[in-house]
C-alpha cells in the first residue's frame, strides 16, 4: 500500500482534527487517569472541556467490561477516571453531538475535498443545484484512543460508532512487529479505497504525517515506530439525506473517524 508524504499541504490549513490525547499512553492500575478531547491540526490543538450536551457517547471499556463516563460540567481535562484496578488495553470512545459550518467561499471547500480526496464532491455539488457561497456542512466526531493499562493485554474490538477504526494488532504486546493492522468502519461495514491520514508525533512533539488508503476490504497496514505516539484521521463525506437548498439547512455531511495509541520504545 502506497504511503506518500503530506507534510506541508496546503489544503491542511482547512482540516481540523479531533481526538482523544491522553499525556500518557502507558499507565498502571493504581493511578488515576486523565485525558484531553483536543481539536486541531497537526496533532496539536485546544484542549475541549467536558459538556454533557456536546457529547452523544462517552465510554470507557476495559477487562470486556464497558461503562459510561460521567463528567462534571466544565471537567478540564475531559476524562477523569479513578484508578482502573485491572490490567488490560483500555478503549476509550467518544462521539460528539452534531455542529454545522458555514462555507463562505468556495476555494475552501474545495481545498477540503482535495485534502480528503472527495473526488465526486465538486460534481454532486453542481448537479444538485446548490449555492457556491453561504452553503453549510454538518459534522460529528467518532474517536477511540487505546491504553496500556499495566501489562495492556488484549485486544480492541468493534464499539458500533458510526464510524470507527479497529485495531487489529495490540501496539503495546511484547510480540507487537511493527506494523499496525487497522479496519475502518462505516455504519459497520467495511469501507474500502478510503484515505487514512497517520500523524506520528515525537518525544519532541515534531509530527510527521503520511497518507495510505484502505484495500477493498476496508483494510490497511501502518508502519509505526517504537517511542512514537499515533494519531489515525479518516474522514466520510455524505449528502445530507433530503438536502435541496441552502436556505433549509445543510447539504452535506462529514463524519470523522480518530484512533489515537502510541508504540512502546523497547
Amino acid at each position: 500500500m502506497t504511503i506518500i508524504s503530506a507534510l506541508c499541504a496546503a489544503p491542511m490549513a482547512y482540516a481540523h482534527e479531533f481526538w482523544i490525547d491522553p499525556p500518557e499512553f502507558q499507565v498502571q492500575n493504581d493511578m488515576p487517569f486523565v485525558a484531553e478531547l483536543r481539536n486541531g491540526e497537526l496533532f496539536a490543538g485546544t484542549s475541549q472541556p467536558f459538556f454533557e450536551q456536546r457529547n452523544t457517547r462517552l465510554e470507557v471499556t476495559i477487562d470486556e467490561q464497558t461503562a459510561a463516563i460521567i463528567g462534571r460540567m466544565g471537567d478540564r481535562p475531559a476524562i477523569q477516571l479513578p484508578p482502573p484496578d485491572v490490567d488490560g488495553l483500555m478503549i476509550l470512545a467518544h462521539e460528539a453531538a452534531p455542529s454545522t459550518i458555514t462555507y463562505s467561499e468556495w476555494p475552501k471547500f474545495m481545498a477540503f475535498v482535495e485534502h480528503k480526496d472527495f473526488k465526486d464532491a465538486e460534481q454532486i455539488h453542481t448537479s444538485r443545484g446548490w449555492d457556491k457561497e453561504g452553503f453549510k456542512e454538518v459534522y460529528t466526531r467518532h474517536s477511540k484512543s487505546l491504553v496500556a493499562v499495566g501489562s495492556g493485554e488484549g485486544s480492541d474490538r468493534e464499539l458500533g460508532l458510526v464510524t470507527e477504526f479497529i485495531a487489529l494488532d495490540n501496539p503495546y504486546a511484547e510480540d507487537f512487529d511493527g506494523t499496525l493492522d487497522v479496519s475502518l468502519l462505516y455504519n459497520g461495514a467495511p469501507r474500502g479505497d478510503a484515505q487514512i491520514e497517520v500523524y506520528a508525533r515525537g518525544a519532541d512533539d515534531s509530527v510527521n504525517v503520511t497518507i495510505t488508503r484502505t484495500d477493498s476490504e476496508g483494510n490497511a497496514a501502518i508502519p509505526v515506530v517504537a517511542g512514537m505516539e499515533y494519531l489515525l484521521d479518516a474522514v466520510v463525506l455524505r449528502e445530507v439525506a433530503g438536502a435541496t437548498t441552502v436556505a433549509e439547512g445543510p447539504v452535506w455531511e462529514t463524519l470523522w473517524a480518530s484512533m489515537t495509541f502510541a508504540v512502546p520504545a523497547r
